[in-house]
């Protein structure tokens, strides 16, 4: 695997002074798409949240790009090139898919715009539609097509398929996982549609009470699913 361009090491961090996550350690290459799977409340999102700057880290290490993550300064994270679609997708309801575009990359590129589209499809004729009277699928869409606009060297995705049926997560998923690769993005995915994020995964790690009980290639992964089944519902050995 090429060198990591997202880095945590023995990560902890919480809310008020309460750890969620303990101990995180992962990685994630140019390119490649990892994971975060696990029941609600394993501390997905915090995990998240912390590498993006947006929480304060209460141990360990993290890094972007090579450069440490810094909570009190996480424009500079987002200026080194990392993206976070939060669960609620961050949209303004007044503006226009086309305002949401130009907002994400104020740089003017047309072709970069059209070539995004290009991979969701359904927002070309919605580009003067206001993002509040979009479908819970096409502001999905929005979100991370405004992400990818920005030519992101790191993505984060959380929860893309919350609210959504499974048969628009199918067509969302694979677009990202192909910029990916196209482009050499590194993609960090909390998802709860096990199998089909497994499916574009390179790997995964599973989070319970906070701390990874289990991480390995996705395509293993999909293959044992007891072994995966117990991830989610094992409690894990306190260290």
């Amino acid at each position: 695997m090429s060198e990591a361009v997202l880095v945590a090491d023995e990560l902890v961090a919480g809310h008020n002074g309460i750890p969620a996550v303990q101990g995180v350690d992962l990685a994630v290459a140019a390119g490649e798409v990892l994971t975060l799977l696990g029941p609600n409340g394993a501390g997905k999102t915090t995990t998240l949240l912390a590498l993006a700057g947006l929480l304060p880290l209460m141990g360990g290490r993290a890094a972007i790009l090579g450069a440490p993550v810094d909570h009190r300064r996480p424009y500079r994270t987002a200026r080194r090139g990392m993206r976070l679609v939060p669960d609620d997708r961050g949209l303004f309801a007044p503006l226009t898919v086309q305002e949401h575009l130009r907002l994400a990359a104020p740089t003017s590129d047309p072709a970069r715009e059209k070539a995004v589209l290009a991979r969701f499809p359904a927002l070309e004729g919605l580009r003067t539609r206001k993002a509040g009277l979009l479908s819970g699928g096409e502001q999905q869409m929005l979100a991370i097509a405004a992400a990818l606009v920005a030519r992101p060297k790191v993505l984060m995705v959380d929860e893309m398929s919350l609210g959504l049926a499974p048969m628009v997560v199918q067509e969302m998923l694979p677009a990202i996982r192909e910029m990916a690769r196209a482009e050499g993005i590194a993609v960090l995915l909390v998802e709860q549609h096990v199998e089909l994020a497994l499916a574009v995964s390179d790997r995964a790690l599973v989070l319970n009470q906070g701390r990874v009980v289990l991480s390995g290639a996705a395509e293993h992964l999909l293959t044992d699913r007891e072994k995966l089944t117990a991830a989610y519902f094992d409690s894990p050995e306190p260290h």
